[in-house]
């Protein structure tokens, strides 16, 4: 496929048939909800394509009985839709881009990482714990969520509940919370609570005191085949500066402490007056051991659509070539220096602890 603009269309005797370019994704309906919404931006900027959506099941969708962190698995949401891209079958893949780990199989590349919603997780209760708190919940409560990384930092913060694995997707777990009389209330992402229009079932939004977010919580990503041009120059478009400096700290972050769905990291970041910060912290299991530190650099927000660099290879599996290099690259070394410094204090142990112990249950 080239780059020269022809390959929107190919030409026939009897005139221009439209290039349809296939968008992969999971078959929830949050997964639906959230590539009609890319589809929606990319038919507005390209109104002479067609896009049809191709949804499959992943790993992680057919495995419900097992908690994430057991499974052993990095590309439990993305291994089937990366086969599609590999195989042509599709053209893009849209990720919530906490599924996407950070390295990449090879061939593969973020082309774009649209603008991001509420990375704060929410707390849904059960309709008899209406207008409680987790402070204020009765001794024992259970609380379900499927993270290890929310579940080490609210035992920490709220000894007196319970936490508890909780799989399946949102209206599941919703439907787990309300039918069953297990749960008195279970921690959900609010970006997909919102992208639902659930937002009347929020009854707590947690900040980064309480519990700070997954890498890539609350953003969406946009996978493709790295030398596929002209999806990639299609693609492009759709990044959030703000965002994609935000998600490569992230990213940077987690792959050099080397963190997964199996061990409790967590980060949060935020842009200010040309300042990165980045707050990045790991936690034993129970929560009881943690460590976390802050740490800035000095980004410059491009305008959108600014040209970037063209030929510059990927960092942490992005592909951003509409935006400078120069901040891309202190977005990434903050990253690296903030793991590097907890590393240096301590952190190794308390991932490798929290790892044994998830293998040995």
């Amino acid at each position: 496929m080239s780059g020269n603009g022809d390959a929107d269309a190919t030409t026939e005797e009897n005139g221009p048939k439209m290039r349809v370019i296939r968008v992969g994704t999971r078959k929830s309906q949050l997964a639906r909800i959230q590539t009609d919404n890319v589809v929606t931006t990319l038919k507005t900027l390209y109104p002479g394509l067609q896009f049809e959506i191709i949804a499959m099941s992943t790993t992680g969708d057919k495995i419900l009985d097992t908690a994430l962190s057991k499974i052993g698995e990095k590309s439990l949401f993305t291994k089937e839709l990366e086969h599609a891209l590999e195989k042509n079958e599709v053209d893009l893949v849209v990720h919530s881009l906490k599924d996407l780990p950070t390295v990449l199989p090879p061939g593969f590349t973020i082309g774009a990482i649209c603008k991001r919603e509420s990375p704060y997780d929410a707390v849904v209760f059960h309709p008899k714990f209406v207008g409680k708190t987790l402070e204020t919940l009765p001794e024992r409560s259970v609380v379900g969520t499927s993270s290890l990384r929310r579940a080490a930092q609210l035992q920490r913060k709220f000894p007196h509940l319970e936490f508890r694995s909780i799989r399946g997707n949102l209206n599941t777990r919703l439907r787990k919370l309300d039918e069953q009389q297990v749960f008195s209330a279970i921690i959900l992402a609010e970006a997909g609570l919102h992208r639902m229009g659930w937002q009347n079932r929020v009854g707590q939004i947690l900040h980064p005191e309480e519990c700070m977010y997954a890498v890539g919580q609350g953003a969406l990503g946009i996978e493709i085949r790295a030398k596929d041009q002209h999806i990639l120059d299609l693609v492009s478009v759709l990044h959030d500066p703000e965002t994609l400096l935000r998600c490569i700290a992230e990213r940077a972050f987690l792959r050099h402490l080397e963190g997964g769905c199996s061990v409790p990291v967590a980060v949060h970041t935020a842009v200010k007056d040309g300042q990165l910060y980045l707050t990045g912290g790991v936690w034993s299991l129970d929560g009881s051991d943690s460590m976390q530190e802050t740490m800035q650099a000095t980004v410059h927000i491009p305008a959108q659509h600014e040209d970037g660099p063209e030929d510059d290879p990927q960092l942490v599996g992005i592909t951003a070539q509409n935006v400078p290099r120069g901040p891309q690259l202190a977005a990434e070394n903050l990253g690296i220096s903030l793991a590097s410094l907890l590393l240096n204090k301590g952190a190794k142990n308390i991932l490798d602890v929290a790892r044994q112990l998830n293998d040995a249950h």
